[in-house]
């Protein structure tokens, strides 16, 4: 898809890593479609994931007590952020596509790549009530989770005990992306593959590489709590576009 502009926010420690792997999978083959691909490598960057005084330039708006969300929009309404933050809204406001490539911490992102949540789509930028869900201000993007997990994906099944994988994405696809607009695609899930030979691992980037030949022909997931809670899926892999995978490589 020439001409179609893709953010990668990436948060792992080693390029090595399958997680690193799949980020560099994705800029390759995004790439080869014509589309200009952006990466945001956060330990890298060493990316501040603290929302701080620090995140103001400036006077703040109300001196006498400090409510960052108060201050962080009053401040993007002005141009008074952070020169990090605003680069990262840059980016964001350019992509037509969100790739967040992570591995799972403690059912979640991690930290860092939360804080970059915190600090960047702040109001103003990416919602502004009531311009959200919906009418977010981030409406014309689309966005895509791609992350490994510890777990197998039997633990992570409806019923066990780690409870049903879209429970917890509920907060990151629903809470953050749809809350600020932006439409989801089917996450990519690869399950613990520390437990598995290095010809799986190899079939997994392989799995990755062929969805992204086709990705921008993929409907988003009907953002709903339906979709989280009640659905009736055929399998695991098939409803969570899923190969196998791990958090820690």
């Amino acid at each position: 898809m020439a001409g179609r502009k893709v953010l990668i926010v990436y948060a792992h420690q080693e390029p090595k890593s399958l997680n690193g792997s799949l980020k560099r999978i994705a800029v390759e083959e995004l790439s080869e479609q014509g589309c200009s691909v952006t990466v945001s490598d956060l330990y890298a960057m060493q990316f501040e994931p603290r929302a701080t005084r620090n995140d103001i330039v400036g006077c703040l708006h109300n001196s006498e007590e400090f409510n960052y969300g108060v201050e962080a929009w009053e401040a993007y309404k002005r141009g008074g952020l952070s020169n990090d933050v605003i680069e990262e809204q840059k980016k964001v406001q350019e992509a037509d596509l969100l790739i967040f490539q992570f591995p799972l911490y403690w059912f979640s992102m991690p930290a860092i790549m939360k804080g970059w949540m915190d600090r960047v789509l702040v109001q103003g930028f990416a919602h502004d009530f009531p311009r959200c869900y919906d009418s977010g201000l981030l409406k014309n993007k689309l966005a895509l989770f791609s992350f490994t997990t510890g777990g197998s994906e039997e633990m992570y099944a409806k019923g066990s005990i780690s409870g049903d994988i879209r429970y917890l994405l509920w907060p990151m696809q629903h809470g953050i992306m749809h809350f600020c607009g932006v439409k989801v695609l089917a996450p990519h899930i690869c399950f613990a593959p520390e437990y598995v030979s290095e010809e799986r691992r190899k079939e997994m980037l392989i799995a990755w590489a062929q969805r992204l030949k086709t990705l921008w022909k993929e409907e988003p997931i009907n953002c709903s709590p339906e979709w989280y809670f009640n659905y009736r899926p055929r399998t695991a892999s098939t409803s969570l576009n899923t190969v196998l995978g791990s958090n820690c490589i």
